[in-house]
């Protein structure tokens, strides 16, 4: 798949993108809504500038980019025919598990053992139950990434041979541009930069360890492998998404719609995922929070990955992605 992009609508009058001209260097810029880009490095004069490094000033660095949209001086050039490519290089991802309701009913008959004597009807009941109580309980679940999973939004994504049953898991993702250790919920918001797509693919086959089964899931080897965190292809400021626990989350698979469902359906949202996380770890500018996906995953519609499947993504404001499967030659 071409790895560059035409326009993609997105919120506000601009956002950041990593984006390189054939065969050249990356180069952070200012992309807008029309179709244009721009080389910060150039614009702002620093040689080295990373978008890491404008995050990590971002409260200096926002009103230099309202100003830079306003000029047409500038050297702006068409961002069609640039290669895109994951908007930020974090050195930390945080995921969210079992933040959709619906999502984690779905997962659980999808999962159900053969043996299980639950009806289908009662293993949806009792999991709903659960997820209300750890809705009434505050308790989020998040675990780490690996920032070596993230390709970019419209790169190819190898399937591994040894990856049985690949699944997307298409997700709003915060990016951190300020520092955090131990923020409530009232200051989380106030350390976020603004929102990008991920889609957090997935191996149901090796989520649970078969041959330790007290231990628990194994995200390292379901979800960690190269490419399976495409990201981007825009960070939009907080600024112009002034909700983010109302968005549309939609993953088409091949055309037909498999996810599409709001983010109001999160048990835990950004400000409450991002204190969470803050209470332990120490998050940094140009983190990630993965804040975990709806339902309308492919375990639940009986159809996984495959070689040759395409997933079209977007959600509302943050403009869209596309991904090409393609299974690994052994």
């Amino acid at each position: 798949m071409k790895p560059s992009a035409a326009p993609a609508p997105f919120a506000g009058p601009f956002a950041l993108a990593s984006l390189s001209a054939a065969d050249g260097d990356r180069f952070p810029a200012l992309v807008t809504p029309d179709g244009r880009a721009l080389d910060l490095r150039a614009a702002l004069g620093e040689r080295g500038l990373t978008t890491r490094a404008l995050l990590e000033d971002w409260a200096g660095a926002l009103p230099r980019l309202h100003a830079l949209t306003q000029d047409d001086e500038a050297a702006w050039q068409p961002l069609e025919g640039l290669r895109v490519h994951a908007p930020v290089d974090p050195r930390q991802v945080f995921q969210s598990g079992a933040n959709y309701r619906q999502h984690v009913i779905d997962l659980e008959v999808a999962h159900r053992s053969p043996d299980d004597p639950r009806s289908a009807e009662e293993a949806r009941a009792e999991v709903a139950e659960l997820m209300d109580r750890r809705a009434a309980e505050d308790l989020p679940y998040a675990f780490i990434g690996l920032p070596s999973a993230i390709t970019g939004p419209y790169d190819d994504v190898v399937l591994p041979s040894w990856a049985e049953k690949p699944d997307w898991e298409l997700e709003l993702a915060a990016v951190i541009g300020k520092s955090a250790h131990r923020v409530s919920p009232d200051e989380a918001l106030e350390h976020v930069a603004g929102y990008t797509i991920a889609n957090d693919l997935t191996d149901r086959a090796t989520i649970f360890r078969r041959d330790m089964p007290p231990i628990g899931t194994d995200w390292l080897r379901s979800k960690n492998a190269p490419g399976f965190t495409p990201l981007g292809p825009w960070i939009v400021p907080a600024e112009s998404i002034p909700d983010p626990g109302d968005l549309q989350v939609t993953l088409e698979l091949n055309g037909r719609t498999m996810q599409d469902e709001s983010t109001k359906d999160m048990l835990f949202g950004v400000a409450r995922l991002v204190s969470y996380i803050s209470q332990t770890a120490q998050l940094l500018p140009g983190d990630l929070v993965l804040t975990g996906s709806p339902a309308g995953n492919g375990i639940h519609w009986g159809r996984l990955l495959r070689d040759g499947d395409v997933m079209d993504c977007s959600i509302t404001g943050l403009g869209a992605q596309r991904t090409r499967c393609v299974g690994e030659t052994a």
